[in-house]
């Protein structure tokens, strides 16, 4: 037991090193040392959630809308500052019930809930390999049906997900929109990541690194941009997503949607509209 107990602090320590990297470059210290760990990871979660939701969003709108201008979309297809603002706006009365999940799944990791493994050591590189891919592989799955089902039970469409779908056309859709949801429509979508540390071994760090390369990754399919990368679910295949409201629910690749008949290829439907 007490190694046991010893084991599971591996995690709190990490965790506390996590919150005195990012809190306090950001916040006086006597507004958050006091808090207890739990609300101070929430914090950490928030601040770093907030942070890296800018900082990727700004520079990649201005990369693709500045820049680059005419290069990667059209005139008309530059989202308006109006509608961006108020993809923030979205997001941030999202963002404190998104930083919910994340502090949750580390304090059931802290806890001894979860199969998570502190260091890779523990479990050698070609386990860490297999374990990371079945997570992936699991995250994928989970995330396309939760995604299929806010779809497909109507109240589910019209209560939550919808906030996100009034986001429709290429010049309404853009980084930002990327986590533009109803709080409990962008937990759900990430709960599989979660729910996957009770079924898989796991590497804590790896799994804190999957959750914030979400915050990435929904900014960059939510861009209109074809980067044409098989097999990878990109902007393309999400702007189709936004303009059928039927096809390409999968999340980083095509599987789930090629294997289920839901996918429609963005060059395949640039052609239909050609002829």
């Amino acid at each position: 037991m007490a190694n046991h107990n010893k084991y599971l602090q591996m995690f709190v320590d990490e965790t506390t090193m996590y919150n005195n990297i990012v809190l306090p470059h950001l916040l006086p210290s006597n507004w958050w040392a006091p808090l207890p760990h739990l609300c101070q990871t929430w914090l950490r979660n928030y601040l770093a959630g907030v942070l890296l939701y800018f900082v990727s969003g700004f520079l990649w709108c201005f990369y693709i809308y500045h820049l680059k201008r005419n290069v990667f979309l059209p005139k008309d297809s530059v989202p308006s500052t109006r509608a961006m603002l108020l993809q923030i706006y979205v997001a941030m009365k999202a963002m404190p019930f998104y930083c919910a999940l994340p502090t949750v799944s580390e304090y059931m990791v802290e806890s001894g809930w979860t199969k998570c493994f502190y260091t890779i050591s523990e479990v050698g590189w070609f386990a860490y390999i297999v374990y990371t891919i079945i997570y992936l592989v699991l995250v994928e799955f989970g995330i396309y049906w939760m995604h299929r089902e806010l779809h497909d039970i109507k109240p589910l469409y019209k209560y939550l997900h919808a906030t996100h779908h009034i986001y429709n056309k290429q010049n309404t859709l853009s980084p930002f929109a990327g986590l533009a949801f109803h709080p409990i429509d962008g937990i759900l979508q990430a709960v599989p990541h979660v729910m996957v540390l009770f079924l898989v071994p796991t590497h804590f760090r790896t799994h804190i690194g999957l959750l914030f390369l979400e915050a990435i990754w929904t900014a960059n399919i939510h861009d209109c941009i074809h980067a044409k990368i098989w097999p990878v679910m990109g902007a393309g295949y999400h702007t189709i997503h936004h303009t059928t409201y039927r096809h390409n629910y999968g999340h980083y690749t095509i599987w789930m949607d090629w294997m289920l008949g839901t996918l429609r290829d963005p060059d395949e439907d640039g052609d239909q509209k050609l002829k």
